[in-house]
Formats: C-alpha cells, structure tokens, sequence
C-alpha cells in the first residue's frame, strides 16, 4: 500500500469520525435567573428585519426566537453551524420571506446554555424593495411591520454613517493582534508538499505575514505534547523526556518574532488510559492519562525545560491552556469529572514551576463549560488567569459577568479559536461573506475581550487531510501558497485604522445591524473610516439583492479646506484572489505560470480613483454602493 493511499484512507476515517462525534457535548448549566428583556422592537427593512432590545445586566447574549403562524418561536437559525446566540443588539433576520409577516422574542442568557424568560413578542415582515438599479424584487411589496403596521413599498437603501473627526476619541482595541490560530506546530517542520508547495516554510512565511502585516504576538496550536514530537515515552516502565523538537518549534516561532500559547494536548501515547481514543487524521490521542502523577510530572518537566531554554521572564508572555475542546466527545474520551481533574493538576503542576505563569481554560468549544470551570475552581482552589473558549458563526459571547458572578472580574477573556465556521472545506471560507463576518465580529469584541484568535492563518492544515485544491474552503487567512484571501484583507485594513477611535453614528435601513462602521483619526491626522455590508445569514453568503445598499460616509468637524480621498474595496469583482482563479480557468492546482499570474494580481484593490472633495463648513461626504456582501475602507488627508 502507498504512502499516499494510507494518507487518503486516514484522512477518510478522521472525517467520518469527526462528522459522527463533533456534536456530541456533554452535560452542563443549571437554572437560570435572568429577567426577559424588555423594549422588543422589529423595524421591517428591505430583504430583513432588524430586531431591538434594552440590554439586560449580566447576560452574556441573546437567543433569538421566531416563528410563522401558529407554529411555537423556536431558536432562529442563521446557518453558522455552532453558537446561535449573539452577544448584544441590533440583530438582523435575513432568513425570512419578504412579505411574510415572522413572530419574533428574545430571551437573555446567564451562561449560553442557560436563557431566562422570553420577551413579549412583536411581529414584523421583512419589505421585498427594488434593487440599486431600480429593478423591482419579486414583484409586489409590502408586508407587516412593527406592531402589525403595514409596510410600504420598500425600504430607502441609503444608510448614513456620521463621522465625527472633533469628537471625543479613544484608543482603538485590535483583538486580533494578541493571537492567531494555526495548525499543530510540527507542520512548521514539514518538508512534505502540498500542491508542489513547501508545507513547512510555506506556513512559516504565513505566521511571518501574520506578525509583519496584522502584527499579531502570538499563535495558538494544538499538540505539543503529540507523539510526532517525541516528548515522552516509557523505556523499562520508567518516562523519559524528550523536548529537543519542541525546541525545533518554538525557536522557529520566535525567530518570526511570535511567541506561542502553550495548549498543553494531546496525551502520549505511553502515558494514555486508552491509545485507541484519537482525533483528526494525524490520530492525536483524545485520552486521559492512566497515570495522574506521571502527567504532573510531564507538565512541569516541560515547563521547567522551557524556562531553562527561554528564560523565566521570556516564559511569563506564555499563556498555558488546559486541554481543547474537552466538552466535545471527539476531543476528550473521559467525563467532565476527569477534565476538572485534568485541570486541576495541569495548572498546579505549571505554578509549581512559577507562581508568576499564566495559566487557564477551559479551551471549550461552542463557549461551553466556563461557568462551570470557574464553580470548579471555586471549589478546588485550583489557580486560573483566564478563561479560554471557542465559537464560530457569530461574534463571541460576553463573558464578563460569568467572570464577575464568580468574584473574578479581572479574569483575562481569550477566545482562543473563532471563525466564520466550524466545518472543514467549507466554502463560506474562500468567501468574501467571510470578510464582513470577520470584521463583525472584531468590533463586537473589541473593549470586551483580550484576544479574538481568528482560526487559522493558513491553509496549510491536516487535521481532517490535507488540502485537494487550492481553493477548498480551507480555514486558512491565507491560501497554500500564501496568497491573501479577502478575509485576510479585511484584517489587514481593520489594522490600518487610525491609532483613535472616532465616534460614528449609523441611520437607515439595516444600520447597525446590516451595515456597520468603524472610524479613527491617526497621529499623521488622516480620518480612515471602514465600513461593510453582512449579514449572519449564511444562506446568502453568495449574495442578496435586498440587501445591498447604499452608502453615504460624512465626515464632521474637519479643519476647512480640501481632502485627498482614497477608496479600497473588498468585494465579488475586488481584492477576491478567487474569482483571480476562475479568470485563468480554476481547477485543482496552478501551473506555474498560473502561480505567478496569480502572485502577481494578490493586491487590495482601489475601488475607484484618488479623488479631491471640499471641506469648505468642515463637513465632506462620500458616497457609493455597498453590496452584501462587500467592505469599502476611505482614507481622509487634508491637502497642504
């Protein structure tokens, strides 16, 4: 049998495992305490409806619910395959049928399994409308608005984003820069190909790109304790250490100028309670120990190696996260019990080393299991610096007061994996739709997280095989071959937002909740503003009439005088190294030649010429057409 038959035949049997495991999660929550929230309201839109509450205290998110006719309100499902929560209002239904009047309510959460008492419900429709062109949408208008109100024949698709360049300011959180996700950190040390590309430098010069361009600290991997690393075995019933590939790893990240977040999985095969427990075609075993003491010992003789190798105070940048995804079947075969306990000696055995080190979990997914991590350690005394967990789908969850409830309210908050979805070779990944999301959820997080990793940087991952083509739905930011996906530029202008931020008021049909924005003012005076067009409605990742809309950016309080502007464009015609490829005929692989077309027209696109507008009372407006989905990023200078 060849080498890459049984490659074939592993990956085969890691999707059809993980297809069958992935959603099983285990038990959790309790009762929940949190009032309704109040204030419901259902603004009907062209092509969706945006939904409005008063934010209840303590919740981390919202669950919205919905029904048609008769039939019971039932979770609304906007197709990202995990979380259905969001973390606060406006929310907007795209899901619906124009012209169909939908029942919605709202219920709060304690904790994300646990929602409280829906609202009082209202009904609304979502408009049919005409396109930017004037074409009309499916024929007749109208439907039931807000309290039953009729409708009228269809929104005005201009939305109003107010920029205020004299207004208050405050510093611009980047979420994305503390971490980025990658695959297991031995693929750094592969001189395999994928695609006739170089695996191993191939993903090097991704975590290069992420440092250098998003300028992001750190990366977040699994398996530093797998077996293809070498790091324990068992001669004559006795360990033996083995850290000199895990040197090999970690010299190479840190020579990219990136320091590592140390997920402390998955177990060594000589250490496993049951060797047969594995995950991902790559076989990392999911098993507790059977041999509690000789893990401690594992933990800390790591810990300790790499303070002698780094230095203690080089180690105290490292966070170390307990385990991943245990809440899933597939990641770990034992009971909760036994990851409370995994916990509990993992973290201590890292204090024993330095009570400086920072150390957490639970490293869930579908933001599951913090709560009970923290009723856990409330117990135990086990120590924890931050809470760690996952979600895909919809921006993150706001666990600020879980942490608070439990007397913890300076916990660190990490999203160590995040995403536009769970699933593998999906193709919302290649997707400018990933763009929007990308950015949704960022500024969502920012000033209530203190890293938003997105998962991952490159498309040079095995865990269920490795990539068929070039364009596979691959998780990755970046391409096999390192060419930049239009979520990768979404990150890349998000990071050239000025150093401040500037306050930014949004009117008009979906503002807030379909078209959002995000301005700032830099040190060199420049006002940048980004502004994008999504919905969570992966239905409609491809595209939705309704839902483009026009865009009108004003910009207020500017020194009179005339201003340079400048317009990049991420869309379906714009900065998509995807529609590059079909262009020059698609299929599995480049040719050479087709790599170097393809290299040489990886650029973010100007969306329309430099162009000169006056300022003459302070005031100068922008106007163009946003599509859903699309992001525009405009850039301000006055001209001497």
């Amino acid at each position: 049998m060849s080498e890459q038959t049984t490659s074939a035949e592993n990956a085969e049997r890691a999707r059809t495992d993980w297809q069958g495991r992935i959603g099983r999660r285990r038990a959790g929550g309790g009762p929940s305490t949190l009032d309704a929230p109040s204030a419901l309201v259902a603004r009907p839109g062209r092509g969706q409806v945006t939904l409005d509450w008063t934010p209840v205290p303590d919740a981390v998110g919202y669950q919205v619910y919905r029904s048609a006719g008769d039939a019971p309100l039932t979770p609304l499902d906007h197709h990202g395959g995990d979380v259905l929560a969001v973390p606060h209002p406006p929310y907007a239904d795209t899901t619906g049928d124009p012209g169909h009047a939908y029942e919605y309510a709202v219920a709060a959460l304690r904790d994300v399994d646990q929602p409280g008492a829906l609202s009082a419900p209202v009904r609304a429709a979502a408009l049919h409308g005409t396109a930017l062109n004037g074409t009309a949408l499916d024929g007749a208008a109208g439907g039931v608005g807000a309290d039953d109100r009729g409708g009228g024949a269809g929104a005005d698709p201009l939305v109003r984003v107010m920029v205020e360049a004299a207004g208050p300011t405050r510093p611009l959180h980047r979420p994305w820069r503390p971490m980025i996700g990658s695959e297991h950190l031995s693929h750094l040390l592969s001189t395999e190909t994928t695609g006739g590309r170089p695996i191993g430098s191939e993903l090097a010069e991704a975590l290069r790109v992420m440092r250098t361009e998003l300028h992001v600290d750190s990366v977040r991997a699994h398996a530093i304790l797998c077996d293809d690393l070498g790091v324990y075995r068992e001669v004559d019933g006795e360990p033996v250490y083995d850290f000199s590939r895990v040197d090999e790893v970690y010299d190479r990240l840190l020579g990219l100028g990136l320091r590592p977040v140390v997920e402390l999985s998955f177990m060594p095969r000589d250490l496993a309670s049951d060797p047969t427990k594995t995950v991902f075609a790559y076989g990392a075993i999911v098993s507790p120990p059977r041999d509690w003491q000789r893990w401690a010992d594992l933990i800390r003789a790591l810990v300790g190696h790499l303070v002698e190798r780094y230095g203690r105070e080089e180690v105290r940048h490292w966070p170390f996260e307990v385990w991943n995804e245990a809440n899933l079947e597939v990641f770990w075969s034992g009971t909760r019990a036994e990851f409370m306990r995994l916990y509990d000696v993992t973290a201590s055995a890292v204090r024993d080393v330095d009570p400086g080190f920072t150390v957490g979990g639970p490293s869930s997914a579908a933001a599951g299991w913090v709560g009970e991590l923290l009723d856990h350690v409330d117990t135990s005394g086990a120590p924890v610096d931050f809470v760690s967990t996952h979600t895909y789908g919809a921006p993150p969850l706001d666990f600020r007061p879980v942490c608070a409830r439990h007397g913890r309210p300076d916990l660190g908050i990490l999203w160590t994996e995040w995403g536009v979805t769970p699933t593998h070779f999906n193709p919302v990944s290649d997707d400018v739709f990933a763009a929007a999301f990308l950015l949704r959820g960022m500024r969502s997080a920012a000033d209530r997280v203190d890293a938003l990793a997105y998962w991952v940087a490159s498309d040079h991952f095995e865990e269920l095989g490795r990539p068929p083509r070039l364009f596979h739905g691959g998780f990755g930011l970046l391409t096999v071959g390192n060419l930049r996906k239009p979520r990768f530029w979404a990150l890349a202008l998000a990071d050239r937002l000025g150093e401040r931020e500037l306050p930014a008021t949004l009117t008009g049909d979906g503002a807030e909740s379909l078209v959002e924005a995000w301005a700032a003012c830099g040190d060199d005076g420049a006002v940048t503003v980004l502004a994008w067009n999504g919905t969570l409605d992966q239905s409609k990742a491809g595209g939705e009439a309704r839902l483009d809309r026009t865009v009108r950016v004003e910009v207020r309080g500017l020194t009179a005088g005339s201003y340079r502007v400048r317009h990049w464009r991420l869309d379906a015609e714009h900065s998509n190294i995807a529609r590059v490829w079909q262009e020059l005929g698609g299929g599995d692989w480049p040719t050479a030649e087709q790599w170097e077309a393809l290299h040489s027209r990886d650029r973010l696109d100007e969306y329309q010429p430099e162009q000169m507008v006056a300022a003459d009372d302070g005031t100068c407006s922008v106007e163009f057409p946003l599509p859903m989905p699309a992001v525009s990023f405009l850039r301000l200078e006055a001209v001497p």
